[in-house]
Order: structure tokens, then C-alpha cells, then sequence
């Protein structure tokens, strides 16, 4: 054998060991790469591109003006900002009424009777449907004039209001024609959550005189954790860049009361080509959102080190 051929083979060994040695962080690796790869691409640059647009004062073509911290400070003493803003809190607030219902009509369901079946795709319909549809269905529901509710009403002698044109009342309108689709949503979640539910333990609590409220709270709940927080993050997510009914069904009015800060970035950025502006509320809107999914996160993993 040749020196030439003992140091390949040696080589080859030493290759060989290498990756035997480092095979658990290799193979991640190779499967990670890809996808981070196009997660950069497609989420964290444009991420990035945006807040640096909200520096900037540009009208989506031609020469970009460096403006600093200009467009914060007019948002600042911008009343409709604080306005979408204000109905953004709204949304937050009231949406979180989703998970809750949407447990409730789980547990429900979540029974072996004849019919269920039906019953279980009547409660699922809303999860399919478009946004938009869901829009125009309830835009209609609300007409004072020819609308259903104005005309089941109408024999009883009730003067149905027109919500979507009443300053008050259009957000909250929006916000309940949104909790629909929503509760139909974390309802399939608590649903698939039913499911992995340790029976056996269920069954050793009821021997324990645990029921009704009891049982909930101290042996159900505890076992859809995942379940709930997978709710929560996407029922708060959905919340803040609420967009498709605000433009379907009131285009933000009347007068900007219904607006909300998705639908100001929408509408600074088409209508208005004011670009840098409507990167800045974007950012403020990115900023509330991995605020609140920072708090929440670390409050489940502190949950989750005391339940250890």
C-alpha cells in the first residue's frame, strides 16, 4: 500500500467520524437550512425593508427622502392613528371572547349522540368560509332596511338601527360579525385537544367526587394547555391585523370610527402613496404584536416551570 493510499483512507476515517460524532446537529441543519433560507427571504427581509421604508418619506416611485423619526412624530398627532388604535384594542379585548366560546362549544360537541356529526359541521362552516363572504352576509344582516334582523324585528314593532352607519357601533358590529369564523376556529382546536384527553384520569377525578366546574378547571383545562395557547396566539394575532371586514363592510368609517391599523397602513400606502408613513404604522403594529406574544410566551413557560 502506498502513502499516497494510507492518507486517503486515513482521511476518509477521519471524515467518517467526524460526522458520526456531530450527526445530531449535522442532520438538523441540513433540514433547517432550506426552510430558514426562505423564511429570510420571504418574511425577515421584507421585515426589515419595511421598518427601514418607515424612515423615510417616499411615494412608491422614484427618489426616496430620508425623513428620520418624522413619520413617528406625526403619528404621534395623528387623531386617527390613536383612533385605529384605540379599535384595535377593541378587537383584542372583545376577540378574546373566542377561545372562550369556542371551549364551550367544544366540550359541547364533544359528545357520542346520533347527529353530532351534522351538528359538528353546521359549527364548522363559518372556518371555511371567506372572510369577504362573511363581510357581505353580516353587512346584510345589519341593514336596517331589507336586512334579516330588521325584518324579523319589523312585526314586533322594533326599529332595527343601522350599526355600520352609527359612529358607536360599527366597530363593535365588526367585531362580533369577526367572532364568528373565529370561535369556529379555536372550537377545532379544543376539538383535536378533546381528543389526546387522558381518560383515565377524567375518570379518576369523577371517583374523587371532582364534576362539572371543578372537573374543568383542575383536570380538563390543564390537559389542552397546547391547545389554548395555540388559540390565544392566533385569536390575539388575528385581532391586531384585522383588515378584511373593516374594508368590506365600512371601509373604516363613518368619519374613521370603525378604522382600525391594518386598514390605516392599507390605506396610506394605496390611496394616499405615502409609503414611508404607512411603514411606520406597520412597524408600530409589529412592535404591539411581538410585545404581547413575548409577554404571553414567557408567562406560559413560567407556568409551565412552576407546574414542574
Amino acid at each position: 500500500m502506498t502513502e499516497i493510499q494510507v492518507l486517503s483512507n486515513s482521511r476518509r476515517r477521519t471524515g467518517s467520524t467526524f460526522l458520526r460524532k456531530h450527526q445530531l446537529i449535522i442532520a438538523p441543519v441540513a433540514f433547517i437550512t432550506p426552510a430558514f433560507a426562505m423564511f429570510s427571504l420571504f418574511v425577515i427581509y421584507p421585515i426589515i425593508q419595511s421598518i427601514g421604508l418607515s424612515f423615510v418619506e417616499w411615494q412608491g416611485i422614484g427618489p426616496q427622502t430620508w425623513v428620520g423619526l418624522d413619520n413617528y412624530r406625526e403619528l404621534l398627532g395623528d387623531p386617527v392613528f390613536w383612533k385605529a388604535l384605540t379599535n384595535n384594542v377593541y378587537w383584542l379585548v372583545l376577540f378574546l371572547l373566542a377561545p372562550v366560546l369556542g371551549l364551550f362549544i367544544a366540550l359541547f360537541l364533544n359528545q357520542n349522540v346520533f347527529g353530532i356529526r351534522l351538528v359538528k359541521s353546521l359549527f364548522f362552516f363559518p372556518f371555511v368560509v371567506s372572510q369577504i363572504v362573511v363581510g357581505l352576509v353580516f353587512a346584510w344582516f345589519y341593514d336596517p332596511a331589507f336586512g334579516l334582523l330588521a325584518t324579523m324585528l319589523e312585526p314586533l314593532g322594533v326599529k332595527f338601527p343601522a350599526i355600520l352607519s352609527n359612529e358607536n357601533w360599527a366597530t363593535f358590529g365588526i367585531i362580533l360579525a369577526g367572532l364568528w369564523p373565529q370561535t369556529a376556529y379555536c372550537m377545532i382546536l379544543y376539538l383535536t385537544g378533546l381528543n389526546s384527553v387522558n381518560p383515565e384520569v377524567i375518570e379518576a377525578a369523577r371517583l374523587d367526587g371532582a364534576k362539572g366546574w371543578r372537573l374543568l378547571v383542575n383536570i380538563v383545562l390543564p390537559q389542552l394547555r397546547a391547545a389554548t395557547f395555540i388559540a390565544v396566539v392566533v385569536t390575539i394575532i388575528g385581532a391586531l391585523r384585522s383588515f378584511d371586514l373593516v374594508a368590506i363592510m365600512t371601509g373604516g368609517g363613518p368619519y374613521n370610527s370603525s378604522n382600525v391599523l391594518a386598514y390605516y397602513m392599507y390605506d396610506n400606502a394605496i390611496f394616499r402613496y405615502r409609503m414611508g408613513y404607512a411603514s411606520a404604522i406597520a412597524t408600530i403594529l409589529f412592535l404591539i404584536m411581538d410585545l404581547y406574544i413575548a409577554w404571553f410566551l414567557m408567562r406560559l413557560l413560567k407556568n409551565e416551570k412552576g407546574s414542574r
